[in-house]
């Protein structure tokens, strides 16, 4: 019996020879990587150039190359699968015809790449239907990506089996990667880039073009947000902004819906991107039964090829704001999260809006420049013929006689280039130094084509040619040229395709539950000593004339008394500031609207006070989005400093810190301000000092401050203002009593901080002390409000306009022992234009201004350095 064994063994011979040892760690993290590259760069995520995955790209380039374009006939889907997996793609007809069928979907694709013909899926959730009954080709806006695919604008690689050449990236005459988005998951990785308005990119690939600097923020001008194929709405562009910016970002996405309230009805018209339309009526009527929903009965699917429409019917005395709301919390919105992941260079990277637009450009640089390199090479070619050409028939009778008298066609050729010399009759005929290629052009050339037609025309056609190698050498060589054939291209695609945003925006109103159902509205908040506080319609309290006693604004129970009135929006978020130096943060909404008559309930649900602790002041937070804006806080004591805003960005429950305070001392007031402005600080007896705010330098919010205005005897600040010269004409001043007046802001000459300041108005025992201090301008409107609740609004233009160091008139009618507790000033843009003034206004109003007009000392000749000059 023979063997082929060995007779012995040696180390290191034979197969063993081939052996080597790898630590198994070593040999699977290796294997993991490169399937995972794999993954990433072959299979699940998009080029940044073209947009496609390989699968995208090999069924279109293998359409092109059947010629299944959009001017053929369809072709049955079996037969473009069947090409595309024989030829590029080895990986099963299912992953191909599922790629095909999502590019035909107008649901899913916001421009589809596919013309489909036949059953290609639902917004329901319905499959396909099976390959072979189902046609596609190439949809217009397809071959677009294509355009100029056979002029060397883009590299070959050899396909899986080295058959054929398969492109690498698709020349993209359009940036595809945002108009028609992506998403797909790797290993590790995933990306969802949502689709946008073919020309809202456009315009911003263009402003990118002529502004190589342009900002994401200068291309968000041209792309407003994402534009989806179901249309729907946006919630708000925040969210937008920050995808845009870094990349990604979560996009709350709301179905459009009309409220029917007269009929009782809901109606869907657009689902958000992705949503299963069956589903979502299925899950709907699943919380309708299980009474997580009250108020439906009946929900009708009534969608047809014209569009969605679901209609959900309301039972009788359903309230449909609040259906409407529980639909939107639970059903009607979706998170699209972005995440715009691309291969750059083969490997993936998030890109921002400019990042990604950018690498687009590079790509379509290259490809303009390749394709103008190999329209000039053809240029420079079809040119050398045609100077064949006309040389030939400058020199007709001798080339012909050349021809016909070699003895072959390669002889003639060889004459031509002047390589032999023809004979005739023993004398030599001249000879010529053609080109082999305008040898071989000129030996083929048929006699019809030496008529003087043939001939002008050739010469035409030569001055084109001439003309068109003049411009792509020009394109070649300025890069300014370049672009501005990108642009015109981009603007005609543009033209050809662009069409209406389908998405559009709504308002991020925060948590629906609950903001969604609090109507927008102007209202007044009251809050008294006792932590009652309230909310009412600003529309609840008419405009009178000053001088009235006003209305009842709120029941205060024995022994408390208001301490504080501001007018805001229900939908704003609030800081409240107290006479702790306590900032705290508060939505309107979450304060119970009441009558006007109603007590109002305990603070302590809303704001954890200390005892004693009062809100001083009030800052609207729509007031704060400057970005170098600070918060001013001036104190009983006479301090002031300036915080920077952005030290205010989480406030706790509990609240912050908001200014450091010494002992006795009390937060007074609390102004935004943005720099460059003056401030003015008004005091209980009547002083005031107007200085610049940048005297003030900005400190952290654990800071006391520096003394803004020097105090005399037990006198305390009142309150402060920032002037703005371009809203507001006067300084107003309310005392205590119900006085007040207004003066030209130019009475307050400005000084130096830390001086005693000027006389504002006097305080007298009429008057009492000053309890506000504001600017104010033409249209506002006061809102005053007294420690027993009685509340009136006027229009600060009917405050007498005096100086300085005067009384002033009366402004509101105050009962005995009343006084003044807060003051707030109402913008122009909470007024409305068809309010008019009550006519149930005090009657004596003129007299009261005679009387004020008679106690009153007079301007004093406007005694401006009456109190001394300014000390520093």
């Amino acid at each position: 019996m023979s063997s082929d064994a060995p007779d012995s063994f040696e180390p290191g011979a034979g197969i063993a020879a081939e052996i080597r040892n790898a630590r198994i760690e070593d040999e699977m993290e290796q294997s993991y990587i490169d399937y995972a590259m794999s993954v990433i760069a072959g299979r699940a995520l998009p080029d940044v150039r073209d947009g496609l995955k390989p699968v995208h790209r090999r069924i279109l380039y293998a359409m092109h190359q059947a010629g299944v374009t959009s001017n053929s006939s369809h072709r049955k889907s079996s037969s473009i699968v069947g090409e595309t997996m024989g030829d590029y793609h080895p990986h099963g007809d299912s992953a191909i015809y599922d790629t095909l069928a999502r590019m035909a979907q107008d649901f899913s694709m916001r421009y589809p790449l596919v013309d489909g013909q036949g059953n290609f899926g639902s917004v329901d959730g319905d499959p396909p239907a099976a390959m072979r009954y189902t046609e596609a080709r190439m949809s217009s806006i397809a071959e677009e990506l294509l355009a100029d695919i056979d002029k060397d604008t883009v590299d070959f690689q050899s396909n899986y089996d080295d058959r054929k050449q398969e492109p690498t990236v698709l020349p993209s005459s359009f940036p595809n990667l945002l108009v028609n988005g992506s998403s797909g998951i790797a290993v590790g990785m995933s990306t969802n880039i949502p689709p946008h308005n073919l020309g809202e990119v456009i315009d911003a690939t263009v402003e990118l073009i002529e502004d190589p600097d342009a900002t994401v923020a200068d291309l968000m001008e041209h792309v407003k947000g994402p534009d989806f194929p179901t249309g729907a709405n946006i919630v708000g562009r925040n969210a937008v902004h920050k995808a845009y910016k870094t990349g990604r970002g979560r996009v709350r996405v709301r179905a459009d819906y009309t409220v029917e309230e007269e009929e009782g009805r809901i109606i869907i018209n657009e689902l958000p991107y992705q949503e299963n339309k069956a589903r979502l009526i299925e899950r709907i009527a699943d919380d309708v039964n299980a009474g997580k929903i009250e108020g439906i009965r009946d929900i009708r699917d009534e969608s047809d090829r014209d569009g969605i429409r679901v209609v959900i019917e309301l039972k009788r005395g359903a309230i449909a704001e609040v259906v409407k709301n529980q639909l939107l919390d639970n059903h009607l919105e979706s998170t699209f999260g972005v995440i715009n992941l691309a291969l750059v260079d083969g490997q993936p990277r998030v890109l921002t809006l400019k990042e990604t637009l950018q690498h687009y450009l590079d790509h379509r640089r290259d490809v303009v420049r390749r394709r103008s390199e190999y329209e000039l090479a053809e240029a420079e070619d079809r040119a050398h013929i045609l100077e064949g050409r006309l040389k030939a028939l400058d020199n007709i009778d001798d080339v012909v006689e050349t021809i016909r008298n070699s003895e072959s066609r390669d002889d003639a050729k060889a004459a031509l280039r002047g390589e032999v010399v023809v004979e005739v009759d023993g004398e030599p005929l001249p000879t010529f130094d053609f080109s082999e290629d305008q040898a071989n052009h000129i030996v083929s050339m048929q006699l019809g084509s030496l008529t003087s037609m043939e001939a002008a025309e050739i010469e035409d056609e030569y001055e084109d040619v001439q003309a068109t190698i003049e411009r792509l050498e020009t394109i070649l060589g300025d890069a300014e040229e370049l672009d501005a054939v990108i642009e015109s291209e981009l603007l005609d695609i543009k033209d050809e395709y662009a069409d209406d945003r389908r998405t559009s925006f709504v308002a991020n109103t925060g948590e629906v539950t609950r903001a969604d159902l609090i109507p927008e509205e102007d209202v007044v908040v009251v809050v008294s000593e006792d932590d009652y506080i309230k909310r009412m319609p600003v529309s609840r309290f008419r405009a009178q004339h000053r001088g009235g006693k006003g209305i009842i604004g709120t029941d205060l129970k024995e022994g408390d008394r208001v301490s504080s009135v501001f007018v805001t929006n229900t939908h704003d978020d609030l800081l409240c500031f107290t006479n702790h130096g306590q900032v705290y943060q508060l939505k309107a909404y979450q304060v119970p609207e009441m009558s006007r008559t109603a007590r109002g309930k305990s603070a302590v649900n809303l704001l954890d006070f200390d005892d004693g602790e009062e809100i001083t002041a009030v800052v609207n937070c729509d007031d704060i989005e400057e970005v170098d804006g600070y918060l001013t806080m001036v104190t009983r004591s006479g301090y002031i400093k300036r915080t920077n805003i952005d030290e205010f960005q989480n406030i706790l429950s509990t609240g912050i810190i908001a200014t450091k305070l010494d002992d006795g001392d009390e937060l007074a007031d609390v102004e935004v301000t943005h720099g460059g402005h003056d401030l003015v600080i008004g005091t209980e007896q009547g002083m005031s000092i107007r200085f610049d705010e940048d005297e003030v330098r900005a400190m952290g919010r654990s800071a006391r401050g520096v003394r803004g205005i020097k105090l005399t005897g037990d006198d305390r600040v009142a309150g402060v203002a920032a002037i703005d010269e371009e809203h507001h004409s006067w300084i107003l001043t309310v005392t205590e009593n119900g006085y007040g007046k207004r003066t030209d802001l130019d009475r307050y000459r400005p000084q130096s901080r830390n001086g005693k300041g000027l006389i504002d108005i006097k305080t007298n025992e009429r008057n009492g002390p000053v309890c506000a201090i504001n600017t104010v301008g033409e249209g506002d409107h006061l809102v005053v409000m007294s420690d027993d609740g009685q509340i009136v609004r006027t229009p600060v233009e009917d405050i007498s306009t005096v100086g300085r160091n005067t009384m002033g008139v009366i402004v509101m009618d105050l009962d005995a022992g009343d006084t003044v507790a807060s003051v707030d000033v109402i913008p122009p843009t909470m007024t409305t234009e068809d309010e008019e003034l009550e006519d149930e206004v005090a009657s004596d109003a003129d007299e009261l201004d005679e009387l004020a007009e008679t106690n009153d000392s007079g301007d004093a000749a406007d005694a401006d350095d009456s109190d001394g000059p300014a000390e520093e």
